[in-house]
């Protein structure tokens, strides 16, 4: 079970609590802009409480770390919000809005991005391929797409591996591809599943260095 006091930390210096307090019935939507709130989030399995009221804030553009051991509940707390799985209690607010009973991909178009735990690349393609199948759900032009290929592939140091198969890929190479193929949708914030799972000790201060570079465009 969740224990939101233990669970949640700030790079670097604010408390998230403070982010994360209650809002006012009546939301004002101009104060709230450039937020993801999730508030008293509650779920459930079979009668066993696996998440109790955990409460979670993050801006634009800064790093939330929410923290717990193995079995805590943070990928099913990352499910609620995605809208992989429904609340059974709490509020979910991208801006003031309440998504809470919007489906998944509603909420991917406001600016929700997942990267799972677990390895989510297609095996079968290459690199490139890979960040192209998401760009053509999601930019009409041909033109767009293949610009916004070669900014991506350049962007995160992967554009020597463009014709690479993804299997032949190191863990720290299968995460540039992964959050680059992310970054496709244009996500406002981007849920990182344990993103050094997988990951040799050289390679996680590169991941590291990702996540900062993620802060820096601005994404939450």
């Amino acid at each position: 079970m969740v224990d939101v006091a233990s669970l949640m930390a700030r790079l670097p210096g604010r408390v998230a609590s403070k982010l994360a307090a209650p809002a006012t019935v009546s939301v004002d939507q101009v104060k709230f802009k450039g937020t993801l709130i999730a508030k008293g989030l509650t779920k459930s399995y079979k009668g066993r409480k696996v998440v109790s009221g955990v409460t979670i804030g993050v801006r634009a553009g800064e790093a939330v770390g929410l923290l717990g051991p193995n079995g805590a509940g943070k990928t099913t707390c990352f499910y609620m919000v995605t809208g992989l799985v429904p609340v059974d209690e709490g509020t979910i607010e991208i801006d003031g809005f309440d998504v809470t009973s919007m489906p998944m991909y509603r909420r991917a178009r406001l600016g929700i991005g997942y990267l799972p735990q677990e390895a989510s690349i297609f095996r079968g393609l290459s690199v490139e391929q890979n960040i192209r199948a998401v760009l053509e759900v999601v930019e009409k032009s041909r033109k767009e797409r293949e610009r916004s290929l070669d900014e991506l592939l350049e962007e995160f140091h992967i554009s020597h591996l463009r014709k690479a198969p993804s299997l032949s890929l190191s863990g720290g190479e299968r995460r540039r591809l992964e959050i680059a193929r992310a970054l496709a949708t244009r996500p406002a914030y981007m849920l990182l599943d344990e993103p050094f799972a997988g990951i040799d000790p050289i390679a996680v201060a590169d991941i590291q260095q990702l996540v900062r570079h993620l802060t820096a465009r601005g994404i939450g």
